[in-house]
């Protein structure tokens, strides 16, 4: 998007009361609770530890999302902006951290050139990060027998770039009439085989045994965001035993977690799932997003035949699925960055191959945080972990707390936020005030230079970032 680009709704930094922020809420019908009180000190909710099953503690209620990475080596290995990345995440304050950064399980299978790999070829270097974490939490908070620490492991299935950053080499399950067409996919782009899926899971259960041998206290499952786990779950016209069915489109989980129960006892095991998803968006007039399909539109997992609607039916059946293979740890989120960004991170500013907001990006805060509490309330046992918050910036602790203290989740979720701000959640524990230069604004270059072939980064705030060339290359793409 051009830089001249003027949001057509209220900014988030101008809101700078609650009561301000309280009647915009009001105005915009966006219904969306939050604390104008903050505690801090040991009566924060922010600071409650759980118990997981396993007898393993999660020492606070702040957790750190898995993002993709786009820094690694050519054979997957962590480079020093890896780590330079993974030791913020560790000196955060928050106690979950939820795999870091998506980590594929084959080559064929990653999101881009120098997305992370774990094989027995670059095992060591997973050591060395899981303990670069360990190491870094303790130097800064003396203890880390409370903090919990997992791998994400993804397959990018219809996203898959493993070779060239610029040149998609999907892996499909099943034709999208349009998202086929978006990619530059004919009708009859050959879909993976069965086999092949087989071969798939046997190296998601490999990598998990490598991920336990290096430390990891539990694998992530990734089910979102469109790629290859998520992409099963809409597989309604899938020939075949992963297709079909809704045991069918829910045997790749299933054999994947049989497999690393066998091979890894003890191992733990989350999934983050996008809970809704809806219809592919596309530019519209003056560059909003519209859905780029009428209804009724059947692939969306957890949405309504409209294409922009949810339905829980078949999210509460997968839950029960998560039950039945003693899961306890879930992570929300819907849709996907590729096709219905504005539902899933939403932003003021899109990325540049993207779409202005067709509502204010609040609304899709709201939708997510009711989404969770809905699939909460109907299944407490699972320890949730909420996303979509970073949009909130300054207001991002106040209805985090609400969020808590009404039990609509049981953790908080910060993604990009952290890539500008990696010490706001020891900063909201502490009580003493968020650092405003440092807040996320939500600018999307975290996306528009990888989107163009760049590392991503936070490039308007983190002032190692913005002394690269990059930071001058974007500013040239977006017209500034």
């Amino acid at each position: 998007m051009s830089g001249k680009y003027k949001p057509q709704y209220p900014r988030v930094a101008q809101l700078k009361t609650a009561e301000q922020f309280g009647q915009h809420l009001e105005k915009e019908g966006i219904q969306l609770g939050f604390d104008s009180e903050l505690v801090a000190g040991e009566s924060s909710p922010f600071g409650k530890a759980h118990t997981l099953r396993s007898g393993r503690t999660i020492g606070n209620a702040m957790c750190i999302l898995p993002m993709e990475g786009w820094d690694g080596t050519e054979d997957g290995r962590p480079t020093d902006l890896t780590k330079r990345r993974w030791k913020n995440f560790a000196l955060s304050g928050a106690k979950l951290l939820w795999g870091c950064e998506a980590v594929a399980v084959r080559h064929e299978g990653r999101a881009n050139p120098n997305q992370l790999l774990l094989n027995e070829d670059t095992f060591s270097e997973f050591v060395d990060l899981f303990d670069l974490v360990q190491t870094t939490h303790q130097e800064h908070f003396g203890e880390t027998s409370d903090l919990v620490v997992g791998l994400q492991l993804t397959h990018s299935g219809r996203f898959c770039k493993p070779n060239d950053k610029k040149h998609m080499e999907p892996r499909i399950l099943y034709p999208h009439p349009v998202l086929n067409k978006k990619f530059g996919l004919s009708e009859d782009y050959p879909l993976m085989t069965d086999e092949e899926i087989d071969s798939i899971i046997a190296d998601y259960i490999k990598a998990a045994v490598l991920a336990q041998k290096a430390g990891f206290h539990f694998v992530d499952i990734k089910h979102c965001h469109g790629y290859l786990g998520h992409e099963f779950l809409s597989a309604y016209d899938r020939e075949g035993k992963y297709g079909g069915s809704f045991e069918n489109r829910t045997r790749f989980l299933r054999d994947i977690v049989s497999g690393i129960r066998a091979a890894a006892p003890g191992l733990e095991i989350g999934v983050r799932l996008s809970i809704f998803d809806w219809v592919p968006f596309q530019k519209g007039p003056e560059e909003k997003g519209v859905p780029a399909l009428g209804s009724p539109y059947r692939y969306a997992f957890g949405g309504s035949e409209n294409g922009i609607g949810e339905d829980f039916e078949e999210s509460s059946a997968f839950l029960s699925v998560l039950q039945e293979l003693d899961i306890e740890l879930l992570c929300t989120t819907a849709g996907s960055p590729y096709y219905n960004p504005h539902i899933q991170r939403p932003a003021l500013f899109p990325p540049s191959d993207g779409y202005l907001p067709p509502e204010d990006p609040l609304h899709g805060v709201a939708r997510q945080i009711a989404a969770t509490a809905q699939l909460k309330k109907a299944f407490p046992e699972f320890y949730v972990v909420g996303s979509a918050y970073s949009y909130l910036q300054e207001w991002l602790p106040n209805v985090g707390q609400e969020v808590l203290n009404s039990g609509k989740a049981d953790s908080i979720g910060f993604g990009r936020m952290v890539l500008s701000y990696p010490d706001m959640p020891a900063d909201i524990l502490a009580g003493q005030g968020l650092k405003r230069g440092k807040i996320c604004r939500t600018f999307s270059d975290c996306t528009t230079a990888p989107r163009n072939g760049m590392i991503s980064g936070c490039f308007p705030l983190d002032p190692f970032y913005k002394s690269m060339p990059e930071y001058d290359q974007l500013k040239s793409l977006k017209g500034e």
